[in-house]
């Protein structure tokens, strides 16, 4: 899941940035609106979290023309408003889901969680292939019933290629899929967590290399 964090209190937005990263999504952090609004139009976000007071543009203005330019993006809004009438209003924008500042982190990512869900409809929350099970919303993996511990960016790589569904993944989407914009595309970051998650998984191979093409899971 690819998410944005868009606040200006920026030790909040780094914080929820960091601790959502712990849960295998690819986050970019954002401290002001325009900047928001530069990223929704050049990266394909499953989840945008934006703050309805930052400057320069307002959360309430890039979720709206969010909707105006037909993104499927889910937004969740945050606000240090508490009324019933906020909300209502901040519903009311199109804006998918609200959350009232301050929160509690788990609260918060279960609603992301929520939303990357209902951003991408045609997978269920465990997915289930090749005899590996992967549960987005307990973040746990296993093979034929044996648990797998993997880091977070595995994690986020493996669910990248179970939703492809045996189709060939190329690094490059992998690499927009499971890492942020801060990931430097000419190293061999997606080779690397590749092979280890290969390693993890075991025999008999599950991810194999369509060479020159990219990566594919199944047999």
């Amino acid at each position: 899941m690819r998410v944005l964090v868009a606040d200006d209190e920026r030790v909040l937005a780094d914080t929820v940035a960091d601790g959502l990263r712990d849960f295998a999504m690819a986050v970019d952090v954002v401290y002001d609106g325009e900047a928001a609004r530069e990223r929704v139009t050049v990266n394909r976000y499953d989840v945008a979290v934006l703050d309805r007071d930052m400057p320069g543009a307002t959360g309430d203005e890039v979720c709206r023309e969010m909707i105006a330019a037909g993104l499927d993006t889910r937004v969740l809004l945050l606000t240090a408003a508490a009324g019933i009438r906020d909300r209502v209003e901040g519903l009311g924008l199109g804006a998918d889901d609200y959350l009232t500042k301050p929160f509690a982190f788990a609260e918060l990512v279960a609603r992301v969680q929520a939303l990357g869900r209902r951003a991408n409809a045609a997978h269920g929350p465990v997915l289930d292939r090749e005899g590996i099970t992967l549960d987005i919303p307990r973040h746990t993996a296993s093979r034929d019933g044996l648990p797998l511990r993997l880091s977070p960016k595995e994690f986020a790589v493996l669910h990248v290629l179970l939703r492809a569904d045996g189709a060939v993944v190329s690094a490059e989407d992998l690499l927009e899929q499971a890492w942020d914009e801060n990931a430097d595309p000419f190293t061999q970051t997606v080779r690397v967590t590749v092979m280890t998650l290969r390693r993890k998984l075991g025999d008999p191979p599950v991810i194999h290399t369509v060479p020159r093409v990219g990566y594919r899971l199944g047999g």
